[in-house]
């Protein structure tokens, strides 16, 4: 018997990948603390996570544990290191939501450029000499700066294009004939990058080089005109300094969907801005993405225990 620990909800259609193998059982609990499903990791064979933390505590009480997947694309709420030192190899859900969060990227620019939740307040509250104000500006013609140019960040390029934005990107790791196929300039230096952009949209994992990457020197850089975009991970921006910009007019406005901490509190500096966009790290999260997210966990995880795992989904390089 093969057992496998799912973790957290995930869609009928991918758990009946699972359920359709007969030497596999199935043992579940919901996202939450790690006593909630401290007995099903013990057991497990396989995990397939959702939001919860498997730290190496956690997976050293697993002795059969053959493989982790995770329900979506992030991995951060996982012990990396510690499941490749017993060579147990980490599965994201790579493609799942690719489009879903591009297009969440997209919205939040239109929706800031736009100004639309602020027209749509006047309009409800008879202030219909807000048109004459002018506070909408144009994508077409403006420069958007990707960082991270991965599956999302070409997604997001593909789309600025279409709108007659003129795109570019920056990611050290990505090979140059990436960026011509995705149709964008590369650029190498971040720092002028943010000085002559237009819009900047963050795709990249939060890591030791990539935490407060945009700190206060970084958003000191940008034009006062400049939207800021975060689809990617909390800690990324310095969200102090980012509170201070926006108050200031150092930009002119940004769209958050993830935080540092998650959910943010209540005090957040950002909360008292009417020049943010937040969302509650669902730019990932639709109808189909779902559908594909679980999925795509729920057959890498029997891909692994076939013996034939996709290189191009384990993270740890196993």
């Amino acid at each position: 018997m093969t057992r496998v620990a799912v973790i957290g909800h995930v869609r009928e259609e991918a758990i009946s990948l699972l359920r359709a193998r007969p030497e596999i059982r199935i043992d579940a609990a919901p996202d939450g603390p790690a006593d909630g499903f401290r007995d099903i990791v013990a057991t497990a064979d396989a995990i397939l996570l959702r939001t919860s933390r498997l730290d190496r505590e956690l997976i050293a009480t697993a002795p059969a544990l053959k493989v982790v997947s995770r329900h979506g694309v992030g991995f951060d709420n996982v012990d990396v290191a510690a499941l490749t030192e017993r060579r147990i190899p980490l599965c994201v859900a790579a493609t799942a939501n690719n489009i879903s969060v591009a297009e969440h990227a997209i919205f939040m620019m239109l929706e800031l450029a736009k100004a639309g939740r602020a027209h749509d307040a006047a309009v409800r509250d008879n202030r219909w000499s807000i048109r004459l104000e002018t506070r909408a500006i144009e994508l077409f013609g403006a420069r958007l700066l990707i960082v991270g140019l991965g599956r999302i960040g070409k997604a997001v390029a593909s789309r600025a294009a279409a709108f007659g934005m003129d795109v570019t990107a920056i990611d050290p790791y990505i090979d140059g004939a990436v960026f011509a196929g995705a149709g964008c300039a590369r650029v190498t230096d971040l720092a002028a990058a943010l000085a002559g952009a237009d819009f900047v949209s963050l795709h990249v994992p939060l890591d030791d080089t990539t935490r407060n990457m945009i700190d206060r020197n970084a958003l000191a850089l940008m034009k006062s005109g400049a939207i800021l975009v975060n689809t990617a991970r909390g800690g990324l921006i310095d969200e102090k300094a980012l509170a201070e910009a926006l108050a200031t007019g150092g930009i002119r406005a940004a769209g958050l969907d993830v935080f540092e901490a998650e959910p943010p509190p209540a005090s957040h500096p950002l909360f008292g801005q009417d020049n943010v966009l937040l969302s509650p790290h669902s730019a990932g999260v639709t109808e189909q993405s779902m559908l594909r997210m679980g999925t795509e966990a729920a057959q890498n995880i029997l891909d692994v225990l076939d013996g034939r795992p996709d290189p191009s989904v384990i993270v740890n390089g196993l």
